[in-house]
């Protein structure tokens, strides 16, 4: 299941309901939209991520960048990037780590917030 394809079927999801009063925009407008390929709700099955509305008549979003690298390697101090982020108000962190172990490193990340996570893949 997919936001886009509950949105074609004329299904209205709970992030969709979520985005609609978050955005203040009637919650058929934005399924339609979603539908068109305009709008997307990121949303992964396995996070406790808020749901984020993100395209066309919607608000702007902010996005963080952080991550660890080879020479400074430290999941608390990504974590509290994350967090700090967050709280001065980022709608989404990008977790650009090419450290050690990025996997526990995004899940620990995932776990410290509410917000929408993104990675490169190509970094694993």
């Amino acid at each position: 299941m997919t936001q886009k394809s509950e949105a074609i079927k004329g299904n209205i999801t709970q992030e969709m309901k979520d985005v609609a009063k978050q955005e203040n925009i009637e919650v058929d407008k934005l399924a339609r939209l979603i539908a068109d390929g305009k709008v997307v709700i990121p949303k992964n099955v396995n996070s406790h991520a808020k749901a984020c509305g993100i395209g066309e008549e919607l608000s702007t979003k902010i996005n963080a960048n952080i991550g660890s690298s080879s020479k400074i390697d430290d999941l608390e101090l990504e974590i509290n990037k994350a967090k700090l982020a967050v709280e001065y108000g980022a709608d989404a962190i990008m977790d650009l780590s090419t450290g050690s172990d990025l996997k526990l490193f995004r899940q620990k990340i995932m776990d410290a917030i509410d917000v929408i996570i993104g990675t490169v893949p190509i970094y694993e």
